[in-house]
């Protein structure tokens, strides 16, 4: 059986109205399936799957008054687990330099924090937060990954502590 990528990524959300209206309005992804779950044990959860592009979807779940689930808790995977924030990020591919430098452009146009392009030699990215605080980035592959690629080497220097091109978010 051919694989075809994910079928979607689930995440979590405190405020499904504000992600609903970034994914939809800032972001373009429209939602193609909303639904309440009534939990067995109280509460219940919305839970809305937005487009991503080429069948792949992007899923938030929303609990409202679930028992064991915290009413408060923080969605932005890298804060809570006390993580730098290029751990855990979700890249969305655009084809092109120039429809990266488009939606750079967008992005700022709509009010969104955005860093400059960042060259990691093999795919030119951008990156920003959603309003969970989850890591974004926009790609587009610069080349085609060879054989080499799939080494481990050293290839680069990151700085966990200071500045670093995946968070240097900027309003221009």
């Amino acid at each position: 059986m051919a694989r075809k990528g994910f079928s979607h990524v689930g995440l979590s959300t405190l405020d499904m109205d504000r992600t609903r209206a970034f994914y939809e309005g800032v972001l373009g992804f429209k939602a193609v399936r909303c639904d309440t779950m009534q939990v067995k044990e109280g509460g219940q959860i919305r839970h809305v799957f937005f487009d991503a592009g080429d069948g792949q979807l992007l899923a938030f779940m929303e609990p409202r008054g679930v028992p064991g689930v915290p009413g408060e808790y923080d969605a932005g995977i890298n804060r809570g687990l006390g993580l730098p924030d290029m751990f855990y990020h979700f890249a969305f591919e655009v084809g092109s330099l120039e429809a990266l430098e488009a939606k750079r452009a967008e992005l700022i146009a709509k009010g969104v924090r955005v860093t400059p392009v960042v060259d990691h030699e093999w795919m030119k990215s951008i990156y920003f937060k959603d309003p969970n605080g989850l890591l974004l980035e926009y790609a587009c592959w610069t080349r085609e990954l060879a054989d080499d690629d799939a080494r481990m080497q050293a290839r680069s220097t990151v700085s966990l502590r200071g500045p670093s091109p995946v968070t240097d978010f900027r309003d221009r």
